[in-house]
């Protein structure tokens, strides 16, 4: 019996190439620095899909941070890269050069990576936010692709909703689609997978998590949040970007912000409006009046810092309770 890609009434596992993830659940790579070692590490133990946030780091920061995550599990580990970053191409071989599991790559697109992926057999999974790109990435040899909505936190591509997304990209793939943007809990996994999609995405629950390496500060800023809190920046990337409302984004939305005094040419293209890596870096360490706090939609739906222990066991636990509802309703 099948209901809606539930094929046995249970969650299923998430293939993407030779790796099967036990529990659908891709942990998203949140720069700068917050999703690190311990975090990837967290989530892959549990069976989920953890991925480091390469952006921002340094090639050696990058290794020792893969080979501590693997000191610390046997389960999938990935990275997640900015393609507008200048150090794209580089740390995308760093990673493969030390065996990474796969690489997950949004914030723009880039063909060449495909070849990287192909030369080594490491899956390459793009964000994507429509049916033409996750084509175009399955020609050019995707593993799969990550669809990311207007839910999301940071960068986005898209104003329209995951949820209708996922479906047009289902009929136009054969690879795994895995959904991103507004997934807090068990119940919308499940009604991911009953749209078309393998798995999902999740970041900002993971970012309000004991393992996380934002700050304290962070942390509670995140609890704290409405959903009136919630706005859209103008990144220098050159993208629209999802933050809780503070000074610092009042600032970018008004016109007012510093440009910076140096330059470090981080991105390929940026309008110098205003240094993202250091607005980012100032809220990873805990300053959430003048650093930049990234965050999905549903950022108000956490109301605990729990370890991804709990997380994880709580997601199944739901998911598998929306499934027997459904069943029972059969």
């Amino acid at each position: 019996m099948s209901i809606g890609g539930l094929r046995q009434l249970k969650l299923p596992e998430l293939r993407i190439g030779k790796l099967v993830a036990k529990v659908p659940v891709i942990q998203g790579g949140m720069a700068i620095r917050l999703s690190t070692a311990p975090l990837a590490a967290a989530v892959a133990r549990e069976g989920g899909i953890g991925l480091i946030a390469a952006s921002g780091m340094t090639v050696d920061e990058l290794r020792n941070e893969i080979k501590l995550a693997r000191s610390l599990t046997d389960g999938i580990i990935g990275i997640n890269m900015m393609v507008a970053a200048r150090s794209f191409a580089v740390m995308i071989k760093t990673a493969i050069e030390e065996g990474i599991d796969l690489v997950v790559a949004g914030a723009g697109f880039s063909r060449d990576m495909f070849a990287l992926g192909k030369e080594s057999g490491t899956p390459i999974v793009p964000i994507v936010s429509s049916a033409k790109l996750a084509r175009i990435s399955e020609v050019l040899g995707a593993a799969a692709v990550i669809v990311e909505g207007k839910e999301a936190g940071g960068h986005l591509g898209t104003d329209r909703s995951m949820r209708v997304i996922v479906p047009e990209v289902r009929a136009a793939v054969k690879i795994p689609v895995i959904g991103a943007g507004g997934v807090m809990n068990g119940k919308d996994i499940v009604e991911v997978i009953r749209l078309g999609g393998n798995g999902v995405q999740m970041g900002i629950r993971f970012a309000a998590s004991e393992e996380s390496n934002a700050g304290p500060a962070l942390k509670e800023f995140y609890l704290k949040a409405k959903p009136e809190d919630v706005m859209l920046i103008n990144s220098p990337v050159g993208l629209p970007g999802q933050a809780v409302r503070n000074p610092f984004a009042a600032k970018i939305a008004d016109g007012t912000v510093a440009k910076p005094d140096t330059c470090d040419a981080c991105l390929k293209h940026c309008s110098q409006s205003f240094c993202i890596i250091k607005a980012l870096i100032r809220a990873q360490q805990g300053d959430v009046e003048t650093g930049l706090v990234f965050t999905g939609e549903n950022v108000h739906k956490i109301d605990k810092i729990l370890s991804v222990k709990e997380i994880m066991a709580t997601l199944v636990k739901e998911a598998e309770e929306t499934i027997n509802s459904i069943k029972a309703s059969f």
